[in-house]
């Protein structure tokens, strides 16, 4: 224990002394401003995903705020429905998309592993995953789970909040069978009785415990890493003007949000296909929208989080992954942009 608290003051100390330099980017003389004078061409089309796990996406969408942002300049906007941080780090490495919203983790692995994209905003803070078993399962504890069947999506941050649950039990990966399945399917599977338990995602989550009376058996909110919004680098550097607009845009949609819970829960029920009561679970009672600027606080988390990846081989060997993290966050456009409330 006195090792691991040690290692997580060494991690916040180099999540601040990163900070400056990180800072240093946003000055009004940084590239930022050059790049933003000098995009090449003119943005035909602005492809975005939009997800259930980010209701900041589908009240920007709802809006069409986005489309009128672009309607002078004659840019079409694309929307692409992801289904899991995982399909959105997809859609970004194949340039499917131009911007993205994934959890921190699963970004951080993602860019480990070869895809070329920056986070310069985040879109919230979520308690969006916990492991979850049946109505009057047996299964009371994560030690329970040793040789069990556990459904979670790889590559998300259920996956990688399942694995760091293990190991708070002294449990490996090897000691349960993992499921691979996208997360509204390991609902499915969970309350059919298919797996044993369910690393979930809301609002799925949110629904099976209130509409099957599903149970939460580990909830963390620090293994929840945040909701970042992710831009391909190809992306930011030919069009930083463009992408200023777009977290403005998202800067508007989060205010929108804080100010009207209850109607933003309206539209995630309607989007998502789930009660309005799931939806106020996910909006009022697990989603914190008063942090966008990235900042110490995420690089910390990641930190904390990064050595999980390395334990299971989810990365290579020697792999980097205090440079990935500070190559990762991308602190000049939001500063300049956040809206106070």
């Amino acid at each position: 224990m006195k090792r691991r608290h040690f290692l997580e003051i060494a991690s916040a100390g180099a999540a601040i002394a990163v900070l400056p330099t990180l800072a240093k980017a946003a000055s009004p003389s940084s590239s930022l401003q050059t790049s933003a004078q000098s995009s090449p061409s003119q943005l035909k089309e602005l492809r975005l995903d939009y997800a259930y796990y980010s209701p900041t996406s589908l009240v920007l969408r709802r809006f069409g705020w986005l489309e009128d942002e672009f309607k002078a300049d004659g840019t079409n906007i694309k929307w692409v429905l992801s289904a899991g941080s995982n399909r959105a780090l997809e859609y970004l490495n194949a340039n499917s998309i131009d911007i993205g919203s994934s959890a921190g983790l699963a970004a951080l692995l993602s860019k480990a592993n070869g895809n070329p994209i920056k986070t310069p905003y985040i879109f919230s803070r979520p308690e969006w995953t916990a492991l979850v078993v049946r109505k009057n399962s047996p299964i009371r504890s994560i030690a329970d789970l040793k040789g069990k069947k556990v459904a979670a999506t790889k590559g998300t941050d259920p996956y990688l909040f399942l694995l760091r649950a293990l190991k708070t039990a002294g449990l490996k990966r090897s000691d349960i069978e993992h499921v691979n399945l996208q997360h509204a399917d390991g609902r499915i599977a969970l309350e059919q009785g298919k797996v044993d338990a369910w690393a979930g995602l809301d609002p799925h989550m949110a629904a099976s415990e209130l509409e099957a009376n599903s149970t939460l058996i580990y909830r963390n909110v620090a293994f929840n890493t945040y909701g970042f919004l992710n831009v391909r680098e190809e992306f930011l550097n030919n069009h930083a003007s463009e992408l200023n607009r777009v977290i403005r845009s998202y800067e508007r949609a989060r205010a929108w949000i804080r100010s009207n819970p209850s109607d933003a829960a309206k539209i995630l029920s309607e989007e998502a296909k789930v009660s309005l009561p799931v939806a106020l679970l996910q909006i009022k009672l697990r989603s914190d929208f008063s942090q966008p600027l990235p900042g110490t606080e995420h690089l910390q988390a990641l930190q904390v989080a990064a050595p999980i990846l390395l334990d299971e081989g989810l990365v290579k060997p020697g792999t980097d992954l205090a440079k990935t993290i500070t190559d990762l966050i991308d602190v000049r456009f939001a500063q300049h942009l956040i809206i106070r409330t």
